[in-house]
């Protein structure tokens, strides 16, 4: 009779367990597809965030500065698809088969990210909000770069060299402004015809009808 109530207590427990074990594994899988769903839609939203800032940029700053970063946000969405080819380097094995190297995402990202941080401290000041600001735009980029690993859309090396040119290419087009084509800009009236004209006309009709199509059709 003991030996009975023994097993039967033996059998329940291991059923206890059993349901445990499978209640944490499906919470687990559930939590899993949930978080990459999540993602998921955070990745696409990203084509949005960098939208959203470089309408907003254009919009506070609306003078020749402005328009000098539109020009550059076209050349280096260029540039981006100019080293993809060069490079040809795969993505990973699960996404497309187009190249990879470098991440345009990440590319166009830190280049609006840069520019806008160095053109905000150079306006307003280096104070506690350009600080929090900037630290706030370069981590939700770095997140929404990332995610390009965490989708399987690009290698990390694709994304932080993508990053890395963004950057470097923003500093180098926003201090060719400041140490030449500004002063160029004030002075020669073919300058500011150029700009003006050729840049709101070509720049912005470039921008919308190149740089933006391919983040939605290429990736």
């Amino acid at each position: 009779m003991n030996e009975s109530a023994f097993s039967d207590d033996k059998c329940n427990e291991s059923i206890q367990v059993f349901e445990q074990e499978a209640y944490i594994d499906g919470s687990t899988q559930f939590r899993s597809k949930f978080f990459t769903q999540l993602e998921s839609k955070f990745n696409r939203l990203s084509k949005w965030v960098v939208i959203a800032l470089f309408s907003v940029f254009v919009l506070w700053r609306h003078d020749a500065e402005a328009l000098w970063f539109a020009t550059g946000s076209v050349l280096n969405a260029l540039l981006s698809v100019l080293l993809k080819h060069i490079l040809n380097q795969e993505r990973p094995t699960t996404s497309k088969s187009d190249p990879g190297m470098p991440s345009s995402h990440a590319q166009s990202i830190f280049f609006t990210a840069s520019f806008v941080i160095l053109s905000s401290v150079e306006w307003t000041g280096l104070n506690l909000f350009t600080i929090a600001a900037g630290g706030l735009v370069v981590a939700s980029g770095s997140y929404f770069s990332y995610l390009r690993v965490s989708q399987q859309l690009h290698t990390m090396s694709q994304v932080v060299v993508g990053a890395a040119i963004g950057s470097i290419f923003s500093s180098l087009w926003y201090r060719l402004w400041n140490a030449f084509v500004l002063d160029a800009f004030i002075s020669c009236i073919w300058v500011r015809v150029v700009m003006l004209l050729l840049g709101s006309a070509g720049i912005y009709l470039g921008f919308f009808s190149f740089a933006i199509p391919y983040w939605f059709l290429q990736e």
